[in-house]
């Protein structure tokens, strides 16, 4: 199912700079944007963790340089049955993680400085174990393209602007204009398109691996009320890859109906249910 995502979502990049290239450049403007989705395209698939890693200012780290963190993710990804990921460490003092990379062979885990330093453990343990879940379950790929596609969308006109030299006579003005004010809603659809019930089944199985949902739990309310007071400057588009909304702190009011997150009390309410029934 993972895969037919990543096509759907592929196949609807191409197709908006294909409708952006006619709207604002006509013939030409098709040609140019036909060429620019497919290197796009292709770009995204082999090299969206790298890029990912440089929304977040984040770099990759030797166990030498931090033992206790890389052994941690070692032992977990053994008990997943997972090969080693990459471990990294993003300059931020909000506590967070992501995963990235297009296949367990090829994924990620960072982990924010904040997150080091603040959290136990039992909780740092149980937020590894989540990453590695959602490596496990093979969704790092969508996400990631995801966040590539809707950081895309939001400079797609620039983009196809400055390879047509501004345009020709075949293009609209009132369509570039209507399509510059509605990328940011584009790029924001475009993730909504990645299902947030993968949040709430990366958490379950990060459970199992863990062997144990409440630490998860306790993780998960630590980093969300954190998230809200220590504010985090990450790309929009990247924001959805964390474990918690990294924005949270700049949200409010209307900005909660475009979550890309499940609301933080309902994962903590199914990780404690999930441990009634154990």
């Amino acid at each position: 199912m993972n895969n037919v995502k990543t096509f759907v979502l592929m196949a609807g990049l191409m197709g908006l700079f294909l409708l952006a290239g006619q709207l604002l450049g006509g013939a030409n403007g098709l040609m140019l944007a036909l060429v620019i989705g497919g290197a796009f395209n292709f770009i995204m698939y082999f090299f969206s963790d790298k890029l990912v890693l440089k929304m977040y200012k984040a770099h990759i780290v030797t166990p030498e340089q931090v033992p206790e963190l890389y052994n941690t993710v070692d032992r977990l990804r053994q008990r997943a049955g997972l090969p080693m990921p990459v471990v990294a460490i993003a300059p931020h003092q909000q506590p967070n993680a992501f995963a990235t990379g297009r296949s367990p062979e090829k994924a990620v885990v960072c982990v924010t400085e904040g997150i080091l330093r603040q959290m136990p453990m039992p909780e740092l343990e149980a937020v590894i174990a989540h990453e590695l879940a959602h490596i496990k379950n093979r969704d790092m790929l969508i996400s990631t393209v995801a966040a590539g596609i809707a950081g895309a969308i939001s400079n797609l006109p620039y983009l196809l602007m400055f390879g047509m030299g501004g345009g020709d006579d075949d293009g609209h003005p009132i369509a570039q204009l209507a399509f510059m004010l509605l990328a940011p809603i584009g790029a924001m659809l475009i993730q909504f398109a990645v299902s947030r019930q993968r949040e709430f089944e990366a958490d379950r199985v990060g459970a199992e691996i863990l062997g144990n949902p409440l630490p998860l739990a306790s993780a998960l309310t630590r980093l969300d009320a954190m998230a809200k007071q220590i504010p985090m400057q990450v790309a929009p588009a990247a924001a959805p890859l964390a474990q918690v909304n990294p924005l949270a702190a700049y949200g409010g009011g209307v900005m909660k109906l475009f979550s890309t997150h499940p609301p933080t009390e309902e994962r903590v309410a199914r990780l404690q249910e999930m441990a009634r029934g154990r």
